[in-house]
């Protein structure tokens, strides 16, 4: 009788085993761990799978303050684009660095490439501006990713990230995700076209349409921040940052 239970509860472990690693594909990565980490002078949160595939940068946008708590729970811009999806990069296989706007990009790029490279940058609405003023200050991702930028004066603002940066030169390869539909007075669709031609190739554009728009034009829950299409950007991200076209 004890042999048939033993022999019963390993067949049941053996089916939880199999039932895990189906359920966690692609990427079968399960978070190990989210610590507060501690990146040029700010607290950012590291969530790192067990095998990385590489890594990704998350620079929300608003005042770009994640309430980085000392277990590495994110309490602020909860509902940001970036932060809402942080967990769907994990399961991907990406070791994801939430950025707080008071960290240094440059420090965070050459800490996540001691974790995993490639390592992406990925910035959204009023975080593509500090992604430009890294850049600036020397921050060398191997690729970069713009979704509902401030890119050019088109966009709407006079602080974009073309004027930020300066030169073209200083981009690594690069992709803008935009929703064709973005209201946000600072961020609209017209800016796109005159920042992949300042770019001289460094940059690629894809568009996005449908999803749900609520609240404010330039809030999370408008086209802006890509409301209902966060499968289509988590998937469009981590096809870049692997290296696909």
């Amino acid at each position: 009788m004890a042999a048939s239970v033993y022999h019963a509860i390993r067949a049941g472990a053996l089916a939880f085993a199999i039932a895990a690693a189906v359920c966690c594909e692609p990427g079968a990565a399960i978070a190990q761990k989210h610590q507060a980490l501690s990146i040029g002078g700010g607290t950012s949160v590291l969530i790192t799978p067990r095998k990385p595939r590489g890594s990704i940068i998350l620079m929300p946008g608003g005042n770009g303050y994640i309430g980085a708590t000392p277990d590495g729970a994110i309490t602020g811009l909860r509902g940001n684009q970036l932060t809402r999806t942080r967990m769907a990069y994990v399961r991907r296989g990406r070791a994801v660095l939430v950025l707080d706007s008071s960290s240094s990009l440059p420090a965070a790029v050459t800490y996540m490439r001691r974790v995993k490279r490639p390592v992406t940058v990925v910035a959204t609405s009023r975080g593509t501006l500090r992604a430009a003023y890294g850049l600036r200050a020397g921050a060398r991702p191997d690729r970069l990713v713009l979704s509902a930028g401030f890119l050019t004066r088109q966009s709407g603002g006079y602080e974009n990230v073309a004027s930020i940066v300066g030169s073209a030169s200083k981009l690594p390869p690069t992709l803008v995700i935009h929703h064709r539909n973005d209201a946000c007075r600072v961020t609209l669709p017209a800016g796109v076209a005159p920042f992949i031609r300042w770019a001289r190739g460094r940059a690629r554009i894809v568009w996005l349409s449908g999803g749900r728009s609520r609240g404010r034009l330039c809030g999370a829950r408008a086209h802006h921040g890509f409301n209902g299409l966060d499968a289509k950007v988590v998937g469009i991200v981590t096809g870049f940052a692997a290296g696909r076209r």
